[in-house]
């Protein structure tokens, strides 16, 4: 029994009938809603202006939960190239504990001299710094490069790529570089509690697809389904001390 509603329409001297007839909505479904069946946005909305309440104080929980998710959502980018070389330099020098980086070749990272002194200038303030890319000789390099249509020996050079880019990070203290070889579902981008994920779809280059800017919160956070994932491919991979 949602008994905030009910007080509600008590105190407006109002029946179900009356809010359904200006709703245009049956009956049967403002009682729905007082018994605890929680409306769409827009009944919620219609209802709050009617009993001239606020929407948080008839469905507090579900308010509390719709605010959660969208605080812990910064940013949607509809295409990882729209995001500017800034802005990522930006997001990398906000670090002040761990960065991360995890994809197959993030290539437009590496290519970038000046993100690159900022990694190591961030490790060199005691940042940890992980970075993690495709295994060059990993079938699933391969396969995604197969899938984003550009075949299966370029994803691998591009991982090459990548990795002599970042030879000038070896000897830096503080920063780790590993291959994995697993099904990459997202590439995630971490520093400190801020993320962006590059969503992977099959068929379309991860520049073309979209990018989500989250942070962590302390319940139940989104942002921790990847962090844990971050995780599991950091222990699973193995330092590429050798590739440089």
């Amino acid at each position: 029994m949602n008994e905030n509603l009910r007080h509600a329409l008590i105190r407006a001297r109002l029946q179900p009938v009356d809010i359904a007839a200006r709703l245009a909505v049956d009956p049967k479904t403002v009682s729905r809603w007082i018994s605890g069946r929680i409306p769409h946005p827009r009944h919620r909305l219609a209802v709050a202006d009617l009993l001239q309440a606020d929407e948080s104080d008839l469905w507090p929980e579900e308010i509390r939960s719709r605010r959660g998710i969208s605080g812990q959502i910064k940013a949607v980018y509809p295409h990882r190239w729209v995001i500017p070389a800034d802005t990522w330099r930006k997001f990398f020098e906000s670090a002040g504990m761990e960065i991360g980086i995890l994809v197959y070749s993030g290539l437009f990272l590496a290519e970038d001299a000046g993100l690159l002194r900022i990694l190591a200038k961030r490790a060199r303030a005691g940042v940890r710094v992980r970075i993690i890319l495709g295994d060059p000789d990993s079938s699933h390099v391969a396969a995604r490069g197969i899938e984003e249509g550009i075949g299966d020996d370029v994803m691998a050079a591009r991982v090459r790529n990548a990795l002599t880019l970042y030879r000038p990070l070896r000897n830096v203290e503080g920063i780790e570089i590993r291959l994995h070889r697993t099904v990459l579902y997202n590439s995630i981008y971490r520093a400190d509690d801020d993320l962006m994920v590059n969503l992977h779809a099959y068929g379309t280059r991860a520049p073309e697809a979209p990018v989500i800017y989250m942070t962590r919160t302390e319940d139940g956070s989104a942002a921790t389904t990847y962090l844990d994932s971050f995780e599991r491919v950091w222990t699973s991979a193995n330092p590429s001390t050798c590739a440089l």
